[in-house]
């Protein structure tokens, strides 16, 4: 059975971020894992192991938009960035998960900054 070498790369490049990315309890990680249908965001504390505020596409105000996978990942974005901002945080450390920046990733940053997120 050959290894599909596309997933191979990525967990390569992801290991490698995350041996440079660390979250805080001030500064926490948002992570980004994308799906072929979906995208999902957390921010997440390195420290203590926990996960402090989740948003997918899944999310019922998110879903109920009709738009594209790029638009959704930017709606994405900016409800993370509501929930950082109701726990006091607005700084974060970024990590794209190994995934390329552009496209649903770059979007879901864009929508965090726009929503008051630094990186």
């Amino acid at each position: 059975m050959k290894t599909d070498n596309k997933v191979v790369r990525r967990q390569k490049i992801r290991h490698s971020i995350r041996k440079k990315v660390a979250g805080t309890t001030q500064t926490p990680r948002l992570s980004v894992f994308r799906s072929n249908t979906d995208i999902y965001v957390q921010l997440i504390d390195d420290t203590t192991g926990t996960t402090l505020a989740s948003a997918s596409s899944k999310d019922k105000d998110v879903k109920a938009q009709k738009a594209n996978k790029v638009d959704k990942s930017k709606l994405v974005g900016a409800a993370i960035a509501g929930k950082a901002s109701s726990l006091g945080i607005n700084t974060v450390v970024f990590d794209r998960g190994g995934y390329l920046y552009h496209g649903r990733v770059k979007a879901i940053a864009d929508g965090a900054r726009e929503g008051g997120l630094q990186f």
